[in-house]
């Protein structure tokens, strides 16, 4: 049976609305190649560009902190120029990094160039959960399925790839060419501010303090924040790292351990896909986080007790705590009556969420450059799988982040943008 809430049923999902809509889809699949097409390749880099332990753990790092720095001032600057036009320029910092760091020969230059792209995708990851309640207010289960679902796919792609287009051509090439995407996903919303013709003003939460503070002190934004940043941790320790350890432990390929790495992003597909169905549906979602955690621990612990042994099975079991990413980004939005509180809630879940997950990658250098054994980190995101736990704890709790009951009466949607 056709859901509700599903484009066949409503199509007003494209009335005046069909380049917001190809907007945040090609956005969506921008926002990730500049992370996951790194590592597989990593020791081709390494070749012409020589990198230390700790860089590769600064590299790693840098996609978290990234994100939260310049998510933070994400808000500010939609503030003064616009959702739209703050989009724009995410997706062409995006593009010129990855070009750029393409080129680069010394490693400061790279992680610099790097920085520009990631700060580009900081301030796309907490725009598009507005982006979506500004111009779906009726589609938000939708949306946030679709667009989350394409961001799990556009990380599995590029390490599925990376290694063998390096391989036809070079390093420089199969990392440059990424940021076609990201161009590509600039056009929309230029054709939504010429269809406009004018920029609508930017959504009110920057300016409403006093949700913004109802929402800061909110226990669930806390867990929610956690939540996230317990994803957060994970994905881009394992990103960074997990195709080096399953080198040098394991002694499998870069084309293999790139195999195993997008295997791992894969099982965010599912979760893209039904979580925001069943966070929408289910009176109490702490069940997600629960689940996520024993995931994590059960995956993390095969890892690292049977070494080079049922080795995908443990990558999956790992890949599967990361739902938690979807669920929480879903959250912002199912947790706040306002655009004011979705853009303060997705501002302190990814912008806190992403700096805490930037401290593991960083940890994991750290120690790698003083042991060679991977047990240290292996402890480190098992218990990781304990802080999701503690989080679904609070996520019992059935209230609004800004103030309101879940289930009391929403304000009135906004005029549909044109």
């Amino acid at each position: 049976m056709t859901s509700p809430h599903s484009p066949q049923r409503n199509p007003r999902i494209w009335a005046g609305r069909a380049f917001a809509f190809v907007g945040v889809i090609v956005v969506a699949a921008s926002m990730r190649a500049a992370v996951s097409a790194v590592s597989p390749i990593l020791s081709l880099i390494e070749g012409d560009v020589p990198f230390t332990p700790v860089d590769v753990g600064i590299l790693g790092m840098l996609a978290p902190f990234s994100f939260a720095l310049f998510g933070l001032a994400a808000p500010w600057a939609a503030r003064r120029i616009g959702l739209e036009w703050t989009l724009i320029s995410a997706g062409l910092l995006i593009a010129f990094g990855q070009v750029m760091r393409a080129l680069t020969t010394d490693a400061n230059g790279f992680l610099g160039w790097s920085v520009v792209a990631l700060a580009g995708i900081g301030a796309g990851n907490v725009l598009l959960p507005p982006i979506v309640k500004k111009y779906f207010p009726d589609q938000i289960q939708f949306m946030s399925a679709l667009y989350v679902t394409v961001m799990v796919a556009a990380t599995m792609f590029p390490p599925l790839v990376t290694a063998p287009i390096a391989e036809l051509t070079n390093w420089r090439f199969s990392l440059a060419s990424w940021a076609i995407i990201a161009v590509v996903a600039v056009i929309p919303w230029l054709a939504v501010i010429v269809r406009r013709r004018a920029i609508d003003k930017p959504v009110e939460a920057p300016h409403n303090r006093n949700i913004t503070k109802l929402v800061w002190a909110s226990p669930l934004s806390w867990a929610i924040t956690l939540g996230f940043a317990t994803a957060s941790f994970n994905a881009y320790t394992m990103l960074t790292w997990l195709p080096v350890m399953l080198q040098e432990r394991d002694g499998l390929t870069p084309a293999q351990t790139g195999v195993m790495l997008a295997f791992y992003a894969l099982l965010g597909l599912p979760a893209g896909l039904f979580g925001p169905y069943l966070v929408a549906r289910m009176k109490n979602v702490s069940g997600l986080f629960y689940l996520s955690g024993a995931t994590l621990i059960t995956g993390y612990l095969g890892l690292l007790l049977f070494p080079g042994t049922a080795t995908l099975l443990w990558v999956g079991l790992a890949g599967l705590g990361p739902l938690l990413f979807p669920v929480c980004l879903v959250l912002v939005n199912l947790r706040t009556r306002t655009q004011a509180g979705s853009v303060a809630l997705s501002g302190m879940a990814q912008g806190l969420g992403y700096a805490l997950g930037a401290l593991g990658p960083l940890a994991v250098g750290v120690f790698h450059a003083s042991t060679p054994s991977w047990t240290p980190m292996l402890v480190m995101v098992i218990a990781s799988g304990l802080v999701a736990i503690g989080a679904g704890i609070v996520m019992r709790k059935n209230v609004m982040v800004d103030g309101t009951q879940v289930g009391s009466p929403a304000p009135p949607l906004p005029p549909m943008p044109n």
